[in-house]
């Protein structure tokens, strides 16, 4: 099955791409930056997202929305994580985490798809710690900052192995298992 997917950020495309291969579902990029609503009601924003890139392009696709739920900060930045990690990067922003006195963050993805008719969301959510320093490769946002409960590197440093335990990989799960139901109905 081919499916759409819109986004401008290199890394997302090639992680979703071996993700959803092994399930049956071709990816197909559509490189495009949408222009986000700036909220921390990361549904709303997603539905947002989803409803321009629909009307863009006009056909069934899916988008998604990652972000840090930083407990020191009641949650925030979630839906504003890139706005945060735009202007502090990673040195600036495990400094943040310090100064809070708490380095528990949730990180989240919510991905939302649109047949044409109807919008679906699907999460998934993992639990982890800001370290004190950033570790691996800087170029996936906030990668280098983000260690999952019961590891010990970030998931920069773990690469692609973090495919198999990511919040993307849970949300895509359940997105292909709804592709799954949705052809098994045909």
């Amino acid at each position: 099955m081919k499916i759409r997917f819109m986004s401008g950020n290199e890394h997302k495309i090639a992680e979703v791409q071996r993700i959803l291969t092994p399930a049956g579902v071709n990816v197909v990029p559509v490189s495009k930056k949408i222009e986000e609503l700036q909220t921390e009601d990361v549904e709303r924003l997603v539905r947002d997202k989803l409803t321009k890139a629909f009307d863009a392009i006009g056909r069934p696709l899916f988008v998604e929305h990652t972000g840090l739920y930083l407990n020191g900060l009641n949650g925030l930045p979630a839906g504003l994580t890139q706005i945060f990690w735009d202007k502090l990067q990673a040195d600036r922003f495990v400094d943040l985490v310090a100064g809070l006195g708490d380095n528990k963050v949730t990180a989240k993805t919510v991905l939302g798809y649109c047949d044409g008719r109807e919008i679906h969301l699907f999460e998934g959510a993992i639990e982890g710690t800001v370290p004190r320093d950033p570790a691996g490769p800087t170029g996936f946002q906030w990668d280098c900052v983000f260690v999952p409960d019961g590891g010990n590197q970030t998931f920069a440093e773990m690469g692609s192995a973090k495919d198999s335990i990511s919040m993307r990989r849970k949300a895509l799960d359940l997105f292909a298992a709804h592709l799954k139901n949705l052809k098994g109905m045909q």
